[in-house]
């Protein structure tokens, strides 16, 4: 299952270099007496620039910086992801006919390169931050990471009094004040790791046995581009990233792997599987694809 690309190359949430606008300043000998008028700011137009761009060309207001290699391909191929715009073609295509498929292709590449921007911005809020007091997502709760030298390892408590507005959950981390934001992550990814785990097995063993299907082997995935993927040899993965999510969520992916074990493929027959044991998945399903987890890596 593919992921909404939220967590593809996480640490490169920039595509785009804006023009910074020039300072404006009162015209020599004008009078003091009233401010002179400011013209409305021209909105700023993004300028997009492939990390690894050799080109560029103007689509409508938009500089667009591409990334382009010759292929053995028969036709010219777009490619829009989190680093910008990449474009191969043939080697007997000539380069004026590369920007004539561009320009006429400029209404989609521009969609794109915008989602993508809104999609890096949406990383960006959510980046985590490693540190005593920090929260993040688990299960759908949020949970509060305090670092307790007095404890082994990770433990979560939970605080039902807890007051309206204040996260109930609270990871005590057996680390010192004193602990690197490097060594409060890998304690706390080893710990979310065990519990995807142990949810994921559980989830997996009942809904199995709802849809008559046999999971020969289950392993997590870190995976950034699917949630979840399944053989026909009875084999599942499924992203640990999952455990953040909210459990009918975690219920609507590994559903949907299972069914794989009796549909091979997404027809018809593949979805009445998954309905059969979970009416309401969409639901589910768009709240996976709306949600933004956190920059964890």
């Amino acid at each position: 299952m593919p992921l909404p690309g939220f967590l593809a190359k996480l640490q490169q949430l920039s595509l785009f270099d804006l023009p910074v606008g020039e300072a404006l300043t009162p015209a020599a000998g004008a009078k003091s007496a009233e401010p002179p008028s400011v013209p409305a700011a021209a909105p700023v137009v993004p300028r997009f620039q492939h990390p690894r761009a050799q080109r560029s060309i103007l689509l409508g207001e938009h500089h667009v910086g591409y990334e382009f290699r010759r292929a053995r391909r028969r036709s010219i191929g777009f490619v829009v992801g989190l680093d910008g715009l990449s474009v191969s073609a043939p080697r007997w295509v000539a380069l004026s006919e590369v920007e004539l498929a561009l320009q006429a292709k400029s209404g989609w590449i521009l969609r794109k390169l915008h989602d993508q921007h809104e999609r890096a911005q949406r990383l960006q809020a959510a980046k985590q931050v490693w540190g005593d007091g920090s929260t993040l997502p688990y299960l759908g709760d949020t949970v509060i990471l305090l670092l307790d030298p007095r404890v082994n390892g990770a433990q979560l408590n939970s605080d039902g009094a807890s007051l309206p507005g204040v996260p109930r959950l609270t990871l005590h981390l057996g680390l010192p004040q004193s602990a690197t934001q490097d060594q409060i992550r890998e304690l706390v990814q080893s710990w979310l790791q065990r519990q995807a785990r142990r949810v994921f097995e559980e989830r997996c063993s009942h809904f199995a046995q709802r849809l008559g299907v046999r999971v020969q082997r289950l392993s997590l995935s870190s995976a950034s581009t699917r949630w979840g993927s399944a053989s026909a040899s009875g084999a599942v993965r499924l992203n640990w990233r999952l455990i953040h999510f909210a459990l009918p969520v975690i219920d609507y992916v590994v559903t949907h792997e299972l069914a794989h074990l009796r549909e091979m493929n997404h027809s018809p027959a593949f979805w009445e599987v998954v309905r059969s044991v979970l009416p309401d998945f969409e639901r589910s399903r768009g709240a996976l694809r709306a949600e933004v987890l956190p920059a964890f890596d």
